[in-house]
């Protein structure tokens, strides 16, 4: 748990585009071991006004792995590693709906899994648990993310379903018009088991999606090309840095645990009875749930 009073460490994870973080102090990159095998990069450490941050390249700096190689569990176990208690992911993504263009930022409140090829779990046979899922992203996060875009003029919608798709390839027409009946604002790869990890991991987690085009249901679809998406990504990039460096102070004020229990997630959710764990299970999880396993 993060015990009330103790100063926040905020990790922030960079989708497409995003594979660094400016006007930080005192850095560092340094490689951190995780028994669930190799994180997508080393962790940046620094310091924006005084608060610590750590930042993680999702793909590796240069864009080296695509999503459904990604060890999401190793990046999630190293970052509870390096002491980071709360996480904003920045994520690239398409748009379902005409009032979301591409340069909008979506403050995302619910996510539905559509990838199928993934270990979405830290825990499985000789250690099960169980963890509340029903709102998966942090209000209290969402509140500061939201006051930074207004204060900083980004384009911005508060609340918003994404689906989160296998890929590496993009929708069929069929599949996009399936998730806009199902009233699905944004699409990406990359959030699932992310957001599932981090909770595990008993760490608040919120999702700045952050729109690069229509999905292949706009009329207009075929007629964006390459560069243009790529412009947008990088504008998108250079205002997501903007709201990170405004956001930090909104967040380094926190003297409480999470009010809404992502902090002390595991409480209740361990269901395997002591004398059944599996210690070779438990030793992998001394990060991730070693508030409530003892280690």
């Amino acid at each position: 748990m993060t015990a009330p009073g103790t100063p926040p460490v905020i990790g922030i994870i960079g989708g497409s585009g995003l594979y660094g973080i400016d006007g930080l102090t005192n850095t560092r990159w340094e490689k951190i071991e995780s028994p669930f095998g190799e994180p997508s990069d080393e962790l940046l450490f620094g310091e924006l006004d005084g608060l610590r941050l750590v930042f993680l390249p999702r793909h590796g700096r240069g864009h080296r792995i695509p999503p459904s190689e990604l060890n999401f569990r190793a990046n999630i176990d190293a970052l509870k590693r390096a002491g980071v208690t709360e996480i904003l992911s920045l994520s690239a993504c398409g748009s379902f709906k005409e009032e979301l263009p591409p340069g909008t930022f979506v403050i995302v409140d619910q996510f539905i899994d559509r990838t199928f090829a993934r270990v979405k779990s830290f825990f499985g046979t000789g250690m099960v648990a169980h963890v509340e899922f029903g709102h998966p992203a942090c209000a209290r996060l969402g509140d500061a993310l939201e006051e930074s875009c207004k204060a900083l003029d980004i384009p911005m919608q508060r609340g918003g379903t994404y689906l989160i798709m296998e890929g590496p390839q993009f929708s069929t027409l069929a599949e996009s018009e399936l998730y806009r009946s199902w009233g699905c604002d944004v699409i990406g790869m990359t959030n699932m088991p992310e957001a599932k990890l981090a909770r595990e991991a008993e760490l608040c987690y919120a999702t700045v999606a952050m729109v690069t085009d229509y999905d292949c249901w706009h009329p207009d679809h075929d007629n964006v090309t390459v560069d243009g998406i790529i412009a947008v990504l990088l504008d998108n990039a250079d205002k997501a840095k903007s709201l990170v460096r405004d956001v930090a102070p909104r967040l380094g004020g926190r003297t409480e645990s999470c009010p809404y229990g992502h902090h002390t997630a595991l409480e209740n959710a361990l269901i395997t009875a002591p004398e059944a764990r599996d210690p070779a299970a438990l030793a992998k999880l001394d990060a991730v749930a070693g508030r409530v396993l003892g280690a």
